[in-house]
């Protein structure tokens, strides 16, 4: 089970500090999983706005006392277990502050446009000389080279230019045909997590007498290499792989199917799982067909094979059909829709859904990270801060009241 909210830095990066520049989600995702890891995160916000993830709905939350909406529901998707500091990088007192925190962090995301940062003295080039060890991470659409180095990227139009979409959604001609989004931001979460690796790697590395360096990560970049065997059917074939609906290009059957209340998953993987599936549903001929034997001929024959077993699979329900299947060892689920996911007793078993301290809303509800160590759980310290709601604990704890760059930023402060 997920632990409870904790005020204290614990867990296997306890002890690791990092300012997060970055907003919207590729970002905020990496930071999140080392804030849940136990990395103390310091959020950079800009005073009055924020991140532009806390405007992103509805759904909003709302304030237990007044009533009113507040932050958008995305934003509590990848702002746990941070505190969040309201600074404006654009003055000479922000520049300065953000400069002095950084020297007592070991790790800086940011993911502004190839050079936004360099104005404010806070690029990476700008920091290296005086902080050798930064782990500085980098996450931008398209990377900091090539001739798309300087375009603005976005999750819809990188799934696009990086194929996905090409092999999501119906075949060309079906109802419904064309391609498609995936229905979450994949792009920008898997960028996330290869960041979130690319930092720890990078730590182990300095912590190991190598320095500090930086990060690219490019959500194009990111996009292709998580193309997997599509990827590699076309670099072996020379031919593009196209859409199969909710087909699988290397495997059949394995796709969804109806049954007589609903739409059910047959994920045959094998041909041991063919024979048994065939069992169960009355048909063990099928197993012995000539055109069914393998996983290939399945494949070059699913034409004649998908017809029979959907007429098959409609004459029971959803749950009658998990359980024939479950007994006999064959993979088979329902195509939930998110409240039944949340609904799951698997889901519910594992603890997935939980809820966490907020200042202003009293509680919010969260996800929780899906890593499980046995000696280091993860632990979640509190829910996404209000805006600069750490402002003034963060900088005295870290930099001291009187700071040169705390007494500069409170100067310019309005009264």
């Amino acid at each position: 089970m997920p632990a409870a909210a904790t005020t204290a830095f614990t867990g296997p990066l306890a002890g690791v500090r990092v300012l997060d520049l970055s907003r919207v989600l590729a970002g905020p995702w990496a930071t999140q999983a080392l804030a849940d890891m136990g990395a103390e995160i310091i959020k950079i916000e800009q005073p009055g706005s924020g991140d532009d993830t806390r405007r992103m709905g509805p759904p909003f939350i709302r304030d237990k006392d007044s009533g009113r909406d507040t932050d958008a529901a995305y934003f509590l998707a990848c702002n746990r277990g941070k505190q969040s500091v309201a600074i404006d990088i654009a003055t000479p007192q922000g520049q300065q502050l953000v400069r002095a925190l950084a020297a007592k962090c070991d790790v800086l995301v940011e993911n502004f446009k190839v050079g936004g940062l360099k104005k404010y003295g806070l690029d990476y080039e700008s920091l290296k000389a005086e902080l050798p060890g930064l782990v500085y991470c980098s996450i931008t659409g398209f990377g900091q080279t090539g001739p798309y180095r300087k375009r603005a990227g976005y999750d819809f139009l990188i799934q696009g230019m990086g194929g996905l979409m090409s092999v999501t959604g119906e075949r060309d001609g079906q109802p419904g045909g064309g391609p498609q989004k995936a229905g979450v931001a994949l792009a920008d979460i898997m960028s996330g997590m290869y960041a979130a690796l690319a930092i720890v790697s990078a730590l182990r590395h300095r912590d190991s007498g190598g320095g500090g360096q930086q990060i690219d990560i490019g959500l194009l970049d990111v996009q292709v290499a998580v193309l997997a065997n599509q990827a590699m059917n076309y670099l072996t074939t020379g031919v593009a792989p196209g859409r199969t609906g909710n087909g699988h290009p290397n495997i059949a059957p394995y796709q969804s199917f109806p049954a007589s209340d609903g739409h059910l998953i047959l994920a045959i993987g094998n041909d041991g799982q063919f024979r048994r599936m065939a069992q169960a549903m009355g048909r063990p001929d099928m197993a012995e067909d000539p055109r069914f034997r393998t996983v290939a001929l399945r494949l070059e024959n699913s034409a004649a094979l998908l017809p029979v077993l959907e007429a098959i699979t409609a004459t029971r329900s959803i749950d009658e059909w998990v359980a024939v299947m479950e007994a006999v060892d064959v993979p088979c689920g329902p195509i939930n829709t998110i409240d039944r996911v949340f609904a799951d007793p698997q889901v519910k078993a594992r603890g997935i859904q939980m809820a966490l301290p907020h200042r202003s809303a009293g509680s919010v509800p969260s996800v929780a990270n899906p890593i499980r160590f046995s000696a280091t759980p993860v632990t979640y310290r509190n829910g996404p801060p209000t805006l600069g709601e750490h402002t003034s604990e963060v900088l005295g704890r870290i930099l001291g009241d009187d700071h040169e760059a705390v007494r500069a930023w409170t100067q310019a402060q309005p009264p």
